[in-house]
């Protein structure tokens, strides 16, 4: 049996030969920048340093698991990336959802490709630009929140938004928001698009609103994709983000609120050169990332739907 099924995978990979030509490069691009980098994991069990190389770094097993666990800020960090990560779950994931489902809705397609141009562009913004928008917006010396807020009389003077903590996240979430639902709702108007047109019209037939459509017809149906994006969430609930909280969340007085996981790595493992301990670190919630992962893939398989 196992003869007959690799035989039959060999027979129908040679048939797509073409095709699997085409995937060689991309499969060469993911091993080279992202197993062969995965040697350096063997820094976290090491006192390592840039003169004596892997080999010859002596070992020191978990000592900097350990050091990390230990450290007066590990709950700190672990509490900013908790939060960040589940704000950006909680409101990010449907929010592109939901932008498809009205863009559906809009019939008249000069609007509806204006609407997308507009939602779609902020995706192409490098972070620097979009932090740059944000602190002019946001700035005390004329920025435009402080200036309408003002004339209205909600405030009597300037407020610091990026100098106050407890500000820090709603801006992070919804500039985070603002940058990318255009462009993660094209994956749910692709499978909008793909819904058997006679469903609806079946619907329409037996007086079902709008409302219900959407509701008994249009979810459901791209329910699955919906499934497996929810997964890949899931497994980067601790990737709370890098660029976005380095850039708006450079002042010091913010750091009790913006320090997280990959922005302590790149203090501690570049800014102060403790690469072994920012590798264990890094290795930690990487672990946790793909347990997390699991988990979800795993409790979704019961739905029909899964990555494997």
């Amino acid at each position: 049996m196992e003869r007959k099924k690799t035989r039959g995978l060999a027979v129908r990979l040679w048939k797509q030969w073409e095709l699997q030509l085409m995937v060689i490069p991309a499969l060469l691009i993911v091993f080279i920048f992202s197993y062969i980098p995965m040697y350096g994991v063997l820094m976290a069990f090491q006192d390592y340093s840039i003169f004596d190389g892997f080999w010859a770094s002596p070992w020191v097993g978990f000592k900097h698991f350990e050091m990390f666990f230990n450290a007066p800020e590990f709950w700190t960090i672990m509490r900013n990336t908790l939060v960040i990560s589940a704000l950006k779950l909680i409101i990010g994931f449907p929010a592109p959802i939901i932008l498809a489902l009205m863009l559906n809705e809009v019939k008249q397609m000069a609007f509806k490709r204006v609407i997308q141009t507009i939602s779609y562009l902020p995706h192409f913004l490098s972070w620097v630009i979009v932090a740059g928008f944000a602190m002019s917006i946001l700035s005390t010396d004329n920025g435009s929140l402080n200036i309408l807020l003002l004339s209205l009389r909600v405030i009597d003077e300037p407020i610091g938004f990026l100098g106050t903590a407890e500000y820090f996240w709603t801006i992070l979430v919804s500039t985070n928001v603002w940058k990318e639902i255009g462009f993660n709702s094209i994956v749910y108007l692709a499978a909008i698009a793909g819904i058997n047109p006679s469903l609806y019209e079946a619907a329409e037939m037996d007086g079902a609103s709008r409302l219900k459509q959407i509701s008994f017809i249009t979810i459901p149906s791209i329910m699955p994709v919906i499934i497996i994006f929810f997964i890949l969430a899931i497994g980067n609930l601790l990737n709370a983000g890098f660029e976005d909280i380095l850039l708006l969340g450079s002042n010091p007085v913010l750091r009790e609120v913006s320090d997280v996981i990959d922005t302590y790595v790149y203090r501690i493992g570049i800014e102060n050169q403790r690469f072994s301990y920012a590798t264990a670190a890094g290795l930690f919630k990487a672990v946790i990332s793909v347990t997390l992962l699991t988990a979800a893939n795993y409790i979704a398989r019961r739905s029909g739907n899964s990555l494997w």
